[in-house]
């Protein structure tokens, strides 16, 4: 029987209620937090020390914070353009990546800085197949990439040996997407001769015995291939940690395995931004409102319209409130703001009715919210120790635990 814990993916500190959040999910019992250096560009770290500092060292020390690296994103992506970091591999313009010892120890630095700590209890390789993703994109013999590779992690596992040696980390492991996948599949990361490696890696250091104790990876009800990865590493005393619980795919497509109820608010704000466009500088925008609001059953899963707000929408918005007179411009922020909240609710509404028709026979049996029935499927995998979940209002936390 797994537990829950609390994954930070989409948290920042700028967030009070993301904060807040932390807090009910600590003072419900959550024991573990997830986060990773590059999530929101460091953003999801100093929020857990935000939240931390709401409770005294009892509760602090009861709590175990899992973090990542491997990523070069944002801030540490500028860092490296004016100073590189040493072993990159460049997958693409705005991800590269990195299992060396010297960005770790950056890393490590960052981390705990942002943090407020002295010691990472659980320090994770963060999907360092990146490496093997961008070598055969380079046409090299799969044999030689995969060689490289498991180098490429003992010397991470001896870093990290030498840091549980400092006292700096606590334990150490893999968090890989690719543990997941069929082990047919080129991109594959083999698992079967990690703590191999870590053995080694202690003996080199001079611990009496590894801390290689974790593995994370994705695992949902229609992605079960991991389930085979994670047998593996509960026969060899290691824990697992499942990440995606909710956004499963299936072929090429991406489901959010949630149902979400239909906003009552939607055409109210639809209707009200629609009048305040009658304007015909506004003309514009009263147009984009009216395509969204034929469109918004078309998203393939909500993810689809979150990449589309950012890359479309918003961009087209500041583009039209260019020209609007300073003393509208915050009355017409508010009517945006609200639509675009019922709008959102209005896609996943549609979204999770699509997706009930299409994933029918997977979902045959399912009678209750479907989130219920994907964490379910997850608490009850004997083989699982911990389901990651983005809790991102103290409301979600509350229906999680009470699942718990």
């Amino acid at each position: 029987m797994s537990n829950f814990a609390f994954g930070t993916y989409r948290i920042t500190d700028q967030n009070p209620q993301h904060i807040q959040a932390l807090i009910a999910a600590i003072e419900s019992g959550i024991k573990l937090i997830d986060t990773s250096t590059n999530y929101m560009d460091g953003g999801a770290e100093r929020a857990i020390a935000k939240a931390m500092r709401s409770f005294d060292d009892e509760t602090r020390a009861s709590v175990e914070i899992v973090s990542k690296f491997g990523y070069i994103q944002g801030i540490t992506l500028a860092r490296h353009k004016e100073e590189p970091f040493e072993d990159v591999v460049e997958f693409s313009k705005s991800c590269f990546h990195s299992i060396s010892k010297t960005f770790m120890l950056d890393q490590l630095e960052q981390s705990l800085l942002r943090l407020e700590l002295t010691k990472i209890d659980c320090y994770l390789l963060h999907n360092p197949e990146y490496y093997i993703l961008t070598m055969l994109n380079k046409e090299k013999a799969l044999d030689e990439v995969l060689d490289s590779m498991m180098d490429r992690i003992f010397d991470a596992f001896v870093a990290l040996e030498e840091q549980v040696k400092n006292g700096t980390v606590g334990s150490y492991g893999i968090s890989s997407n690719n543990f997941s996948i069929d082990h047919k599949s080129i991109d594959f990361l083999p698992y079967e001769d990690l703590i191999t490696l870590a053995d080694k890696a202690a003996e080199i250091v001079g611990n009496d015995t590894h801390s290689f104790t974790t593995i994370q990876l994705p695992i949902n009800m229609l992605e079960t291939e991991g389930l085979k990865c994670a047998s593996w590493a509960k026969e060899n005393g290691l824990r697992v940690l499942v990440n995606r619980p909710l956004n499963a795919q299936k072929g090429e497509l991406m489901f959010r395995l949630a149902d979400y109820d239909e906003s009552h608010e939607y055409y109210h704000h639809l209707n009200e931004l629609l009048d305040v466009c009658g304007d015909e500088q506004l003309k514009p925008l009263g147009n984009l409102i009216e395509q969204l609001d034929e469109n918004k059953h078309k998203y393939g899963w909500i993810g689809d319209y979150d990449s589309f707000l950012y890359a479309q929408i918003i961009p087209h918005i500041q583009k039209t409130l260019e020209k609007i007179d300073e003393q509208y411009l915050e009355t017409m922020l508010h009517y945006i703001d609200m639509f675009l909240t019922e709008y959102r609710k209005m896609v996943a509404y549609e979204c999770s009715k699509s997706t009930r028709v299409q994933l029918k026979e997977e979902l045959e049996g399912c009678s209750r919210p479907l989130q219920e029935c994907a964490l379910s499927f997850l608490k009850e995998c004997e083989s699982v120790d911990y389901v990651l979940i983005g809790m991102r209002k103290p409301s979600y936390v509350a229906d999680v635990m009470a699942l718990a």
